[in-house]
C-alpha cells in the first residue's frame, strides 16, 4: 500500500500535470489542494501522541553503499507545518482570481510549489530534504518573472541568484555534516543524523554549523540578507506570495529545528551573540524600514521578514519553551502572512493601487473586506486570541530565561529590545488599517467598488479561524510540538 505522506506529495504534482493538460485548471487544482488538505487533516488526527516520533515512515533504498535512500516520516513538528502547507495551499488556490495567460501552468506552478515544500517537511532523507526545496524554486521563478507585476523580470531574477546563493552555501553545509559522519555509519538519514548528534558522536564543527545556519538563513531572508524578499512578495502574484511567504520560507527555520539544534547545540551556543545581533536586525531596522512604506504590497514584505526575527529568538533560546514557540510561530505567521496577501490582492484588484495616498474610506464599500482585514491586522501584530501572541510569548519567556540567573545578559537584553518590535508592527499595521479603510474616501475608491468574492472571502475566513482556534487553545498543536524538544531544558 502506498504511504500516506507520498500521497500527500504526489497529489499536488500529479495535479499539476492535469492542469496543464485539462481545460478548467481551476476546478481541478481546488479538487487536488481540498483533497489533500483533508488526507494532512486525517494524519494528524492518525498521528499517535502516546508513541510520538517519526510516523508513517517508508524507505526505498537507492543507493545502499552511501546510505541514501528514498524516505519518508513525519514527527510533531512535520505534522504541524503539513497542516500549514496543505492549509496555505488551499487557500491560494480559491483566492486566484480568473487569469488571462496560460491559466493551466500558473496554478501547476501553485501546485508544484505545494509538492515540494510538503516533500522537504516529510522526507527523512537528507539528499531529498533538500532537493524537494529546490524544485519548489523553479515555480517561484516563473510566477513572478510571467504573472508578475512591476519590474517583474528584474525581480525574479534578484530571488533567484539571492536563493540560489543560499542554497549552494547549504548544499556545502549539507555535505559537510554527511562527510563528517564517520566511516562505516555515513548516512543521509536524518533520524540517524540525529541520533549521532545526541550521542555524541558527530561533531562536525563551527565551520559546517555557520554554512548551515547562512544558507538557511538567506532562504529565511535573515539580515542583512532580506533584501530579496520585499521586492519578490510585493511583485508576485497574491497566491505565489501566500505559498513562499506562508509556507515555503518555513523551510529554512525547519531545516534549522531539524538539523542545527540536534546536532550543534554547543555551537549554537558559541556563535548566539551574532545570531542576537542579526535578528534584532530584522525585528529593529526592517521594523523601522517597514514604516516607512508607502505601499501596501512592501509593507507586508518587509513585516513578513521582520517576524522573521522572532522566529530566530526562540532558535537561540534553545531551550523547550522557546523552539516550541517558534514552531508555533511558523504556523501561525504562515497563516497570518498568507491571509494578508489574499487581502491585499483583493484590494489591488478592486481598487487598481495599492498606494496609501490614494486609498481610504475602503470600509464605506468594502465592509466584508474591511472585517477580514482588521482580524488579520490584530493576527500580525500578536492580538491575544490569536496564535500569534502564543508563539511571541513563548519566544519571549524562553529567551528571557536563558543565561545566568540573577544578571541581565545578553539574551534578556535582546529580549528586551525585540520587544519593541510589537510596538513597531502595531504601529505600522494599525496605520495602513486606518489609510486604507477608514477616513475620507481615496481617489480610487468608487462608491461602485465590489467588495471581496464569496470565495476569497472563505478563504482568508478559514485560515482566521484556525488561528483563533489555535490562539485559543494552543496546546491543539503544542502537544505535537513539545514531544520532539522533551531532550532540551525547559
Amino acid at each position: 500500500m502506498m504511504s500516506p505522506l507520498l500521497s500527500l506529495i504526489l497529489i499536488p504534482l500529479v495535479t499539476a500535470a492535469f492542469c496543464m493538460a485539462g481545460s478548467a485548471p481551476r476546478r481541478i487544482s481546488l479538487f487536488g489542494a481540498g483533497a489533500n488538505l483533508l488526507l494532512s487533516l486525517y494524519l494528524l488526527a492518525s498521528y499517535n501522541l502516546e508513541i510520538g516520533g517519526f510516523q508513517f515512515v517508508s524507505e526505498n533504498a537507492l543507493f545502499p553503499a552511501y546510505g541514501l535512500s528514498f524516505s519518508l516520516g513525519a514527527d510533531g513538528l512535520s505534522m504541524v507545518l503539513l497542516l500549514l502547507a496543505t492549509l496555505v495551499t488551499f487557500a491560494a488556490v480559491w483566492v486566484t482570481p480568473q487569469v488571462e495567460k496560460s491559466p493551466g501552468m500558473f496554478y501547476a506552478c501553485l501546485l508544484l510549489i505545494s509538492g515540494g515544500a510538503i516533500g522537504a517537511f516529510a522526507s527523512i532523507d537528507l539528499f531529498f530534504f533538500y532537493a524537494f526545496h529546490e524544485l519548489a524554486l523553479i515555480p517561484t521563478f516563473l510566477l513572478i518573472g510571467i504573472w508578475g507585476s512591476g519590474d517583474r523580470q528584474r525581480i525574479a531574477w534578484k530571488v533567484t541568484i539571492y536563493l540560489a546563493f543560499g542554497s549552494f552555501i547549504l548544499l556545502l553545509g549539507l555535505i559537510g555534516l554527511w562527510l563528517a559522519v564517520p566511516e562505516g555509519l555515513r548516512t543521509f538519514d536524518i533520524r540517524l543524523l540525529q541520533q549521532l548528534g545526541y550521542a555524541g558522536i558527530l561533531t562536525p564543527g563551527p565551520v559546517v554549523y555557520l554554512l548551515l545556519l547562512f544558507g538557511f538563513g538567506i532562504l529565511i531572508a535573515l539580515f542583512p540578507f532580506h533584501t530579496w524578499a520585499p521586492e519578490a512578495y510585493a511583485s508576485a502574484p497574491a497566491p505565489a506570495a501566500m505559498l513562499h511567504a506562508g509556507v515555503l520560507k518555513k523551510f529554512g527555520l525547519y531545516g534549522l529545528l531539524r538539523l542545527a539544534v540536534p546536532i550543534f547545540p554547543e555551537e549554537i551556543q558559541q556563535f548566539a551573540h551574532l545570531v542576537l545581533v542579526l535578528l534584532l536586525g530584522n525585528i529593529l531596522y526592517v521594523g523601522f524600514v517597514t514604516l516607512a512604506q508607502k505601499r501596501l504590497d512592501l509593507l507586508l514584505g518587509y513585516s513578513s521578514v521582520m517576524h522573521m526575527g522572532y522566529a530566530f529568538l526562540g532558535f537561540v533560546a534553545l531551550n523547550q519553551l522557546g523552539l516550541a514557540g517558534m514552531s508555533l510561530m511558523l504556523f501561525a505567521h504562515g497563516l497570518t502572512v498568507a491571509a494578508l496577501f489574499a487581502l491585499c490582492g483583493e484590494i489591488n484588484r478592486r481598487t487598481g493601487t495599492l498606494e496609501f495616498s490614494e486609498l481610504g474610506g475602503l470600509a464605506g464599500v468594502t465592509p466584508k473586506l474591511g472585517l477580514l482585514f482588521g482580524f488579520a491586522a490584530m493576527a500580525s501584530v500578536g492580538l491575544p486570541g490569536f496564535a500569534t501572541f502564543a508563539s511571541e510569548i513563548m519566544i519571549f519567556f524562553g529567551a528571557f530565561a536563558r543565561g545566568a540567573v540573577g544578571s541581565f545578559n545578553w539574551f534578556q537584553t535582546a529580549t528586551a529590545l525585540a520587544l519593541w518590535g510589537v510596538v513597531i508592527s502595531a504601529v505600522y499595521m494599525l496605520r495602513a488599517y486606518r489609510n486604507i479603510f477608514w477616513g475620507a474616501r481615496g481617489s480610487a475608491i468608487k462608491a461602485d467598488t465590489a467588495d471581496i468574492s464569496s470565495g476569497a472571502r472563505w478563504a482568508v475566513i478559514i485560515l482566521i479561524a484556525v488561528l483563533l482556534l489555535t490562539g485559543f487553545r494552543p496546546g491543539l498543536l503544542l502537544d505535537y510540538l513539545h514531544p520532539v524538544f522533551a531532550y532540551l531544558p525547559r
